[in-house]
């Protein structure tokens, strides 16, 4: 592995064992009747998983010198979005998925109800993180983080383009409505990781042009890719079942463009997505090799 991997490598690696902490700290198991409701939390959130989002929110945050512990925070707060929407999309209602992350699903492994009041929680526990002075001295650092989190979460960003997936099962979608609820279901949060991780810097938000293209490009090229590994992926490196999009006969980069011109696609994004940072210097490389990263993943 050269230099630049082993880099990625160490600071993946960093932040999973961060949020796992934050996550051991914030959700210990009361001696109450609420007991399997913070084991249904922390089998969710524990353990498993890209932290593709935290990640992305410290390797920003740490291009304008950001305070570790609150960069853990952020992380772990948007950490708690994604997780919690992932347990309800396993629901029998959504996905009706049996496996997430090599493990059973929370509604498998404990029942629909506790899933359901989980990802309730882990939602709300997002914003508990991010209104607490621990998070950011400044409440207007703290309100901004907030908003963002919260319109990334809500119906114009992944909530909103997770009720399109379900429609598209229904509807034959062009590329153009397929690129918009992508952007919607998986590129809205991984927008908002690097604009929070801007926010927690102080940047201005008519300085943040390059790194939101940065990761609209990013975003995209995420799911082009997780396009790809649900139709060629192996199912025990990814942890859940794949190939479900095609069974579902829903349309896809894959499925609208070809394997060929998918995969092209998905290598401009990241060469447009690195262009975007060019008025950076080597504090942004792990950016760049996140990047990278999105089209040698393995799951």
């Amino acid at each position: 592995m050269d230099a630049a991997g082993t880099t990625l490598k160490t600071a993946l690696d960093d932040v999973s064992a961060e949020i796992d902490r934050q996550f051991d700290l914030l959700l210990p198991i009361p001696a109450d009747p609420r007991a399997n409701l913070y084991r249904a939390m922390r089998h969710a959130a524990i353990g498993g998983g890209k932290r593709l989002r935290p990640l992305l929110v410290s390797a920003t945050a740490r291009i304008f010198g950001v305070d570790r512990s609150c960069i853990a925070r952020a992380g772990t707060a948007i950490e708690c979005i994604h997780v919690y929407s992932l347990i309800h999309d396993d629901l029998p209602a959504m996905d009706d998925d049996d496996m997430r992350r090599g493990k059973p699903t929370v509604h498998r492994a404990f029942d629909e109800a506790t899933a359901i009041l989980a990802g309730d929680c882990l939602h709300a526990l997002a914003f508990e993180i991010l209104a607490d002075e621990a998070t950011h001295s400044d409440p207007f650092v703290r309100i901004d983080l907030s908003g963002e989190l919260a319109r990334a979460a809500g119906p114009s960003g992944m909530a909103g383009g997770q009720m399109m997936d379900l429609e598209a099962e229904k509807s034959s979608f062009d590329l153009q409505t397929v690129t918009r609820l992508q952007a919607m279901k998986t590129g809205a949060l991984i927008a908002c990781s690097v604009e929070m991780g801007a926010i927690l810097g102080r940047v201005a938000p008519e300085g943040r042009t390059g790194l939101r293209g940065y990761a609209r490009d990013v975003g995209l090229a995420f799911q082009i890719a997780d396009d790809i590994l649900d139709a060629e992926g192996d199912e025990a490196l990814a942890g859940k079942k794949l190939r479900k999009d095609g069974d579902a006969g829903k349309e896809t980069f894959l499925s609208l463009l070809g394997p060929e011109r998918a995969k092209e696609q998905a290598r401009l994004l990241v060469d447009q997505a690195i262009a975007h940072l060019h008025s950076y210097g080597p504090e942004a490389d792990l950016l760049r090799d996140i990047a990278r990263y999105t089209l040698e993943r393995d799951r």
